[in-house]
C-alpha cells in the first residue's frame, strides 16, 4: 500500500495504482477490437473480387487473392467493373449515395475512430485512473469514471466521423473520389499531403501534443470527487485536445485511399507513437516527409503539365 499526496492539495488517499485497471483495459481493447473488426470484414468482403490497387498505395498486395493476380491495370479495372459493383460488398456504400450509403459511410469512419485513436488514448487513460485511484482524487468508482472518460474522448471523435463523413459525400459528388473510396484527382492527394505536413509546425499543434503528453485534470468537483459527468466532460477535453494534434494526420486517410487498411494501420501506429513519447523531432520529422512527399507530386504535376 502506498500513500502519494495529490498536486492539487487534495487529501491523500491509500490505494493501490493497478486496481481496476484491467477491467478498464478490456473495454478499451473490446472497443479497439471491434474497430479492427469491422475494417478486416469490410476489406477482406472486397478482396475476392475487386482490384485492391484501386483502394490506394500499397494495396495491391491484396490481389494476390484474387483473381487479378498478375493482370493489366486495363484488364484489372474491366473485371473489376463487371464483377462486382460498388456497394455490394460489407460496409461499401453504393455510387448512388442513398441514406443507407451515407450510414455505412459514418460506420465506416466510427470504425477508424476506435482502431486508430482509442490506442493511442490509452496512456492518457491509465494516467486517469491512476489520478482517481491513489493520487488524492475521492471518487466512488475509478473504473466507472474512467469509463466515462473513454467514452467522453470518444464522442469527440464521433463527430470527427460526421465531418469525414460529410466530406466524403461531397468529395465524391463531385467526383473526386472513386468507387473505391481513393482520390481520383493528384490535386486532392497533394493538397491534402501539404496541408497535413503544414500543420505539423503549427502553434496549435505543439500546444495539443503537449497536453497529450502531460494531462491535466479539470472538471472535478471541490470536493475532488468525480460523478459520471464530470468524468465524461474531462474524456470531451481531452478529446478535443487530441483531436486538435491529431487531425490533420488523420485526414491524410483523404490521400492515400481512406478504405487502405495498410495506411490505417500506418497512420494509427504514428500518432500513438506522437501521442506516447515526448518528443520534439518526431512531429518534425512527420511533417518534412509529408511536405517532400507532397511537394514532390506537385513538382510532378508541373512537369507533366510543362511537357504536354
Amino acid at each position: 500500500m502506498t500513500v502519494l499526496h495529490s498536486p492539487d492539495g487534495l487529501k491523500p488517499q491509500i490505494g493501490e495504482p493497478q486496481r481496476g485497471w484491467p477491467l478498464v483495459l478490456l473495454v478499451v481493447a473490446a472497443l479497439t477490437v471491434s474497430g479492427w473488426s469491422y475494417l478486416i470484414v469490410m476489406v477482406a468482403a472486397m478482396v475476392p473480387s475487386m482490384d485492391m490497387a484501386e483502394a490506394g498505395p500499397g494495396m495491391i498486395l491484396f490481389n494476390q487473392f484474387n483473381f487479378m493476380r498478375g493482370l493489366p491495370e486495363e484488364a484489372r479495372a474491366a473485371l473489376a467493373a463487371l464483377c462486382l459493383p460498388a456497394g455490394a460488398t460489407f460496409g461499401m456504400p453504393g455510387v448512388a449515395l442513398t441514406d443507407v450509403d451515407i450510414a455505412k459511410i459514418f460506420m465506416m469512419w466510427a470504425m477508424m475512430a476506435l482502431a486508430m485513436m482509442l490506442p493511442s488514448a490509452t496512456p492518457m487513460v491509465k494516467a486517469f485512473h491512476r489520478y482517481v485511484s491513489i493520487e488524492g482524487t475521492q471518487t466512488k468508482s475509478a473504473f466507472s469514471a474512467t469509463v466515462a472518460v473513454v467514452f467522453g474522448y470518444l464522442a469527440v471523435w464521433i463527430g470527427y466521423a460526421l465531418v469525414a463523413t460529410a466530406a466524403q459525400v461531397g468529395l465524391s459528388k463531385i467526383g473526386a473520389l472513386s468507387d473505391m473510396m481513393a482520390p481520383v484527382s493528384m490535386a486532392l492527394t497533394t493538397s491534402v499531403l501539404l496541408a497535413a505536413g503544414l500543420y505539423q509546425f503549427a502553434p496549435a499543434k505543439r500546444a495539443c501534443l503537449e497536453r497529450c503528453w502531460y494531462p491535466r485534470w479539470s472538471f472535478a468537483r471541490n470536493s475532488g470527487e468525480y460523478g459520471a459527468q464530470s468524468a465524461f466532460r474531462e474524456g470531451l477535453a481531452q478529446g478535443w485536445i487530441c483531436l486538435g494534434c491529431c487531425w490533420a494526420v488523420m485526414t491524410v486517410m483523404f490521400a492515400v485511399g481512406l478504405m487502405n487498411i495498410l495506411w490505417i494501420a500506418l497512420l494509427g501506429a504514428v500518432m500513438a507513437l506522437e501521442k506516447t513519447f515526448p518528443s520534439r523531432a518526431f512531429p518534425i520529422g512527420i511533417g518534412i516527409f509529408l511536405l517532400v512527399w507532397g511537394g514532390a507530386l506537385a513538382l510532378g504535376m508541373v512537369l507533366g503539365q510543362g511537357a504536354t
